[in-house]
């Protein structure tokens, strides 16, 4: 299929050393620009200095947007903002900065919310308990830092320092089941974070090494932004960070794990009589409404209505009949891996 999509690939979820990280934001863009990436969105724990210090903008081919991570006084409900200048007032209730974010002018995140490791003591999972609220904007449906480290046993962590791509198997089937439910009343997107520190891990306790390189985690869970506009046009990287915010919380964007192959090109959309729908748009339900998937290579493609698989297709080029309204994403399978997440199109009465 021939579109006129624009399409964006990034990492989202990214520490630098304005907290945690053992990186600066100009070296991290470097690094994301020798591994083909268009953008990255920074997430340092509870500051916004980075982008008070200019930060934000073009690096080269990368543009970098700065948010930050909040969390509560427990340390729980990890929330990613953006599009906001100063950080919220109250940091303590997730309900208030929540809604504070939204009322700012600002959108959010929920982060890594499913989390259960418990081989670390020093790292405790940090999980999102408010489901309740109205006020956030998507959630992190996929975190490599999270998945990596739940997985993480005495037996295996040696093997899982020297292969932290291949760790990577899946999102887990509790946060698709909850992204799924909110979006049967609201829209909600969808996304995919690294959670990247560039940690240094002393092995065996002799030396140091650095087990979440920025360069290898760029390489893992990416979320792909498709636009209408093209970046760059107007040389103002505050309107191309607008562009990307936009259509990320319109959903028409999909996540991949860039171990499985590169994403790009994948398309999927809805078609009938009177309209073509892509990813994040509705349309409305006839008897001749598809649904079309187009992948960069040959893969197995289940169809998922209202949370729940439906059929599944081996193919390059697919076309799914559908017979009712609801609401429907795919996820791309390659040898056994999950590799593609689609957010959701709309199919109304």
């Amino acid at each position: 299929m021939h579109d006129q999509l624009h399409e964006y690939v990034g990492v989202i979820h990214i520490h630098s050393t304005y907290s945690d990280g053992s990186r600066s934001i100009p070296d991290i863009a470097s690094i994301a620009g020798e591994v083909d990436l268009d953008y990255l969105l920074m997430t340092d724990h509870n500051t916004l200095q980075a982008k008070r210090d200019g930060l934000e903008g073009w690096y080269g081919g990368v543009l970098v947007g700065v948010g930050y991570e909040i969390n509560d006084e427990n340390d729980l409900n990890h929330y990613l903002a953006f599009r906001l200048d100063k950080e919220v007032k109250n940091f303590h209730n997730p309900s208030e900065y929540v809604r504070q974010v939204q009322e700012s002018g600002g959108f959010g995140f929920i982060a890594h919310p499913d989390e259960k490791r418990s081989a670390i003591k020093k790292y405790p999972p940090y999980p999102w308990t408010l489901w309740e609220s109205d006020y956030f904007n998507g959630i992190e449906i996929w975190n490599q830092m999270s998945e990596w480290m739940e997985g993480l046993t005495n037996l295996n962590k040696y093997w899982r320092v020297f292969n932290p791509r291949k760790a990577i198997v899946s999102p887990q089937k509790e946060t698709l089941k909850k992204w799924d439910e909110v979006n049967l009343d609201r829209k909600v997107v969808g996304i995919g974070g690294v959670d990247a520190h560039g940690h240094i891990y002393k092995l065996w306790g002799l030396f140091g090494i650095t087990i979440f390189r920025y360069k290898v985690l760029f390489k893992t869970i990416r979320t792909h932004i498709l636009t209408d506009r093209p970046l760059m046009e107007s040389k103002d990287y505050k309107q191309d960070l607008n562009i990307l915010y936009e259509n990320l919380l319109n959903c028409r964007s999909f996540i991949s794990n860039h171990y499985s192959g590169d994403a790009r090109g994948f398309r999927f959309y809805a078609q009938n009589r009177k309209k073509r729908a892509q990813i994040g748009d509705k349309i409305e339900f006839d008897k001749r409404t598809h649904l079309h998937v187009n992948l960069p290579k040959t893969a197995i493609t289940h169809l998922i209505r209202n949370g729940e698989k439906l059929v599944s297709q081996k193919g390059k080029n697919l076309i799914f009949e559908i017979n009712k309204p609801g609401i429907y994403r795919v996820e791309v399978y390659y040898l056994n891996r999950p590799w593609i997440y689609s957010n959701h199109i709309r199919i109304t009465d």
